[in-house]
């Protein structure tokens, strides 16, 4: 099941359009003629759209309407004229109703999305055109309700409504963004809903989401007590990204001498405008789902003008709240299976150096249950995402999810994947997307993973420090994580080679 390639921005210009009306009027009455109901959906919809090219949006909504009924049986074009149903209607002022139509656009998604968004590897240029635009629309509909500088209040109940339906869907963009990377193979577990209480964090924890849009960027900060503040900005998506990439160069100039004030903008406005709150609330963990290339982006390198954003708070990251299970981790259980790439290997004409460090740095692995020390290449496609095997080989995140199932019991799933090497290219949003559901795809609850190869000369320190107060029993993965980190800080250590590090997934 493939959608059509149809698009608001695609309108014929006014030489083309009476011919186009026509053909497409011919297209209507031919599908009547043989029963073909999807060939009409399909015909009345881009009738309907050409309408609501030349604004008349009355029309535009009795033709789509027409093209809902027809697409009732056949569901994989009915989520495009819910859509366009919900365009003309905020054209037309109707701004309630237009998300009603918006809202039912993604039901109707959610009900056929293992169809489309996995059909084969060529739609996903349709999915960024068709698919992504419906979620983030109701986004940036629902967001037109909410003030630049908000703090909401559980008794808030309208206002609460409103931000629990943006996370909501939020997370449902999320969800659909990773399969359509991974496809057919994606093995998104079967994690319940009911998990993360978003609408109430563990104590002293505080779970940040951000939402990218093209003129505007929000970011929902959720407080223990069920405190909700969100904080919008007028920056359009552009002026991020230009942003982010030069924050993200900086930390990469191994040999140049670092200057935290390139963390600082970023920080500004992603967390200064809750500092105070985190303070009064006496948090100590920030767990981000990020958007965009924010996934591309290490939050403990963020500085403030004194400190780095790590040496106040442990710091995680996770692809969805709703794929997430934040149990405590089971010290009595933790076993380890430690690999590491010693030898140089050639993947597809790239050559990946041996790591001289491995052997000292699995010495330290005694808990983690699977720790991999060797190059991850995370590419736009999942075919480009593989670990080096040795003997010039690869294994993508589905093989090794395959390995990890058949090996463990279903009921005693693996707890933390170690990737000590991985790479991810600047700029690149969907090789970012793929880090931060490489748990989820490897089976695991949680993954310790790197942005950017960082070479292995102080992965070793960082790994032993990790594990080291991971025994510990008072400090959790993200905690432990800290202490390495904090560790390299108090060490001078350029941000290069520890700000890469991310606990990814179930930060406990």
């Amino acid at each position: 099941m493939q959608p059509n390639k149809i698009t608001p921005e695609r309108c014929f210009n006014s030489a083309t359009l009476p011919q186009a009306r026509e053909l497409l009027q011919q297209a209507v009455s031919l599908a009547r003629n043989i029963d073909d109901r999807r060939g009409e959906s399909f015909a009345l919809g881009e009738l309907g759209h050409t309408y609501e090219c030349s604004q008349d949006y009355q029309q535009a909504l009795e033709l789509t309407q027409q093209a809902r009924l027809a697409a009732e049986k056949d569901k994989d074009s009915l989520y495009l004229w819910e859509w366009q149903t919900g365009r003309i209607l905020i054209k037309q002022r109707k701004k309630e109703a237009g998300i009603a139509a918006y809202e039912r656009a993604i039901a109707t998604l959610e009900s056929i999305r293992g169809d489309i968004l996995t059909a084969n590897r060529d739609i996903q240029f349709d999915f960024r055109d068709t698919v992504e635009p419906i979620y983030r629309e109701l986004i940036d509909r629902r967001l037109d309700k909410v003030a630049d500088s908000l703090v909401i209040e559980p008794n808030e109940t309208n206002t609460v409504n409103n931000v629990t339906s943006i996370l909501n869907t939020v997370d449902s963009l999320r969800l659909a963004e990773l399969q359509n990377y991974f496809g057919n193979d994606c093995a998104l577990r079967d994690v319940t809903l009911t998990t993360v209480d978003v609408s109430n964090p563990d104590r002293q924890t505080v779970y940040f989401s951000s939402i990218i849009l093209d003129n505007r960027t929000a970011i929902i900060a959720l407080f223990p007590g069920g405190k909700t503040k969100v904080i919008g900005h007028k920056q359009n998506r552009q002026e991020i990204e230009q942003e982010i990439n030069e924050f993200r160069r900086n930390l990469e100039r191994f040999r140049d001498n670092y200057d935290p004030r390139a963390g600082q903008n970023i920080y500004q406005w992603l967390i200064s405008p809750f500092a105070r709150d985190l303070e009064e609330a006496e948090i100590e963990t920030l767990v981000f789902a990020q958007d965009g290339l924010l996934r591309s982006i290490p939050m403990a390198a963020l500085h403030d003008g004194e400190k780095f954003l790590i040496e106040k708070y442990a710091i995680a990251t996770t692809p969805s709240l709703n794929l997430t299970n934040p149990e405590v981790l089971n010290r009595d259980r933790l076993r380890a299976l430690a690999l590491g790439l010693t030898e140089a290997s050639q993947i597809d004409g790239r050559r990946f150096a041996p790591l001289p460090n491995v052997e000292r740095e699995l010495e330290e692995t005694s808990y983690p249950i699977i720790h991999i020390a060797t190059h991850g290449q995370f590419g736009s496609e999942p075919e480009d995402t593989f670990l080096v095997t040795g003997n010039n080989q690869k294994l993508t995140l589905t093989e090794l999810d395959r390995i990890i199932r058949r090996n463990a019991p279903s009921n005693d799933p693996v707890e933390l994947i170690s990737l000590t090497a991985c790479q991810t290219a600047v700029g690149d949003n969907r090789a970012a997307l793929g880090l931060a559901g490489v748990a989820v795809q490897a089976g695991a609850n949680s993954a310790l993973a790197s942005l950017w190869s960082i070479g292995d000369e102080e992965t070793p320190q960082i790994i032993q420090q990790f594990y080291a107060s991971l025994k510990k029993s008072n400090f959790n993965k993200a905690e432990a994580l800290q202490q390495a980190q904090i560790a390299s800080i108090e060490r001078g250590i350029h941000p290069a080679y520890w700000a890469p590090f991310i606990i990814i997934g179930n930060w406990l």
